[in-house]
């Protein structure tokens, strides 16, 4: 049995594209909001970055830097944005990765998102929420296992998922009424930039670059140690 699956391609495609950016910026020593922000010239790209990064109090400052040591907890932020089908949309990921474990717990996210004229506001916050959930349970848990023959993962032990103990303590979200355009549908979009800016806020927290997902505990405390 099948289910729906939200952007099928969009998240590992800006895993990686969001991700070079934000490596990018740190390479320069450059805050990730300010260094997109100095090559983007579209109002509405230029809108979502500054919507979410000032709804979530962004601190401008390069990422991975003065990362702790030890065994504690660590916590880092990161932003990832993307366009689909004419829809644009920020991420803004908050997350505590625990050093000793490896488990990554996204606290919270802050969206900006533009798409177009909204029709319902109730509706697209919602929807929002909803991708936003489904993307960090992609980023951080879900991959289909397999074995020569046959695909392994036939279950929700062999395919996790996740669950309530590691929801994020909020999702916020900012929307851009544009009236002079008309409805580009929110069904899908903001699922895109999810799994990156997961990603680079675990990057600000550790300075550890994870370029494989999903990143569960066992990825990233091999990759911390």
């Amino acid at each position: 049995r099948t289910a729906h699956f939200r952007d099928p391609l969009g998240p590992q495609l800006h895993f990686a594209s969001e991700s070079f950016i934000d490596e990018i910026a740190s390479s320069v020593n450059a805050d990730p909001v300010a260094f997109r922000l100095r090559y983007l010239k579209d109002s509405r790209d230029i809108g979502v970055i500054k919507a979410a990064a000032e709804k979530s109090g962004w601190k401008t400052r390069p990422s991975g830097r003065n990362v702790p040591k030890g065994d504690g907890v660590v916590q880092g932020r990161g932003i990832a944005y993307a366009q689909r089908n004419g829809a644009v949309i920020a991420i803004v990921a908050e997350v505590e990765v625990y050093r000793k474990s490896g488990r990554v717990w996204p606290r919270g996210f802050t969206a900006g998102v533009d798409h177009g004229l909204v029709v319902n506001p109730e509706g697209l916050r919602l929807a929002t929420e909803g991708n936003v959930i489904q993307a960090t349970s992609r980023a951080l848990f879900e991959e289909v296992m397999f074995d020569r023959e046959n695909v392994t993962s036939t279950d929700w032990e062999s395919y996790p998922i996740l669950e309530t103990p590691d929801m994020p303590e909020s999702v916020e979200v900012v929307s851009i009424n544009r009236k002079d355009l008309s409805p580009r549908g929110a069904g899908e979009p903001s699922t895109r930039p999810v799994a990156a800016a997961i990603a680079n806020a675990i990057y600000d927290a550790t300075g550890v670059r994870l370029r494989r997902a999903p990143f569960t505990a066992e990825r990233v405390k091999a990759a911390i140690g």
